[in-house]
């Protein structure tokens, strides 16, 4: 990644970090300088980072698992939906509901409760059900698709985690950390890069440098994406080919008779005749005598 691409992330206000009095000492490696009593990022670093963490995402894309986004402060929130919706990933935008993964069976017994009463609203056992009763599963399900509709899809744990904003976050790290799975992360200059595995230093309150982050994300994961299905494209025409190769008839190869042979029949039989003709006049000489 040359010039081009970190005169884009200026543009995006990706190198602006915080007060110098707020900053972390565990960022100083990403710092580039002070300006104003504001602390400015190194962009080169930032892009080189972003180039480590969309490989990373792109090969965890092209192994068929779920990357969940998580991004539950204002400006972020309308950025990381709409990204996550493009490349059809799980993405949580609401409060983090405590034990998301680390007691995730009962998040899928709760997700599980959403979808069985859809299934009610279509058979129609929802319309027998008294006024009161209606109201409450229906507050009940607006509630489960505030929070947990965007997982809904998430039948597993995901591969990963992208995380805008680690300070905010911190319950889902930690919780990301204790089942080890691999945590990618805006990190600004007043958070601790420490436990994170891709950090991607940049400004994480500007919605424009969420969304410029984002997009280079999210186009290595569809990247990755595309190339999973290509993939399978591949194997499923090789099985096809394999499965004409065996259904086609072997002919059956007949010896034609050649006029060789005919006629080595033929001499044979001349032979034979001879050799009766002699063994029958011998026979009546004998009779005679």
């Amino acid at each position: 990644m040359g010039k081009e691409q970190v005169s884009e992330l200026i543009k995006a206000g990706v190198h602006f970090g915080h007060l110098t009095r707020k900053w972390n000492p565990n960022m100083s490696p990403y710092i580039y300088m002070e300006r104003n009593g504001i602390h400015i990022i190194n962009l080169y670093k930032t892009v080189a980072k972003l180039e480590e963490a969309s490989n990373a995402l792109k090969k965890i894309a092209s192994s068929g698992r779920k990357i969940l986004f998580v991004a539950t402060k204002k400006q972020a929130k309308d950025i990381v939906s709409e990204s996550s919706k493009k490349i059809n990933m799980p993405y949580i935008t609401e409060r983090w509901p405590g034990g998301m993964l680390t007691n995730f069976v009962t998040i899928r017994k709760a997700v599980k409760k959403m979808s069985s009463i859809d299934r009610m609203k279509q058979d129609g056992t929802f319309n027998s059900l008294s006024k009161k009763e209606k109201l409450q599963i229906g507050r009940l399900r607006e509630k489960l698709e505030k929070n947990l509709g965007s997982i809904s899809n998430m039948t597993r744990l995901p591969g990963a985690i992208f995380i805008v904003d680690i300070l905010r976050e911190k319950i889902a790290v930690k919780e990301a950390q204790k089942l080890n799975i691999p945590i990618f992360a805006m990190v600004d200059t007043n958070s601790d890069p420490r436990g994170i595995d891709y950090v991607i230093p940049a400004n994480d309150d500007a919605s424009k440098s969420i969304s410029k982050i984002l997009e280079h994300v999210g186009s290595a994961i569809q990247e990755g994406l595309e190339e999973r299905n290509s993939g399978k494209d591949k194997e499923e025409t090789q099985e096809e080919a394999e499965a004409v190769v065996e259904e086609t008839p072997v002919k059956e190869t007949f010896a034609e008779e050649t006029p060789v042979e005919e006629t080595a029949v033929e001499e044979a039989v001349a032979d034979e005749t001879p050799t009766e003709e002699k063994e029958t006049k011998k026979k009546s000489k004998k009779a005679k005598k």
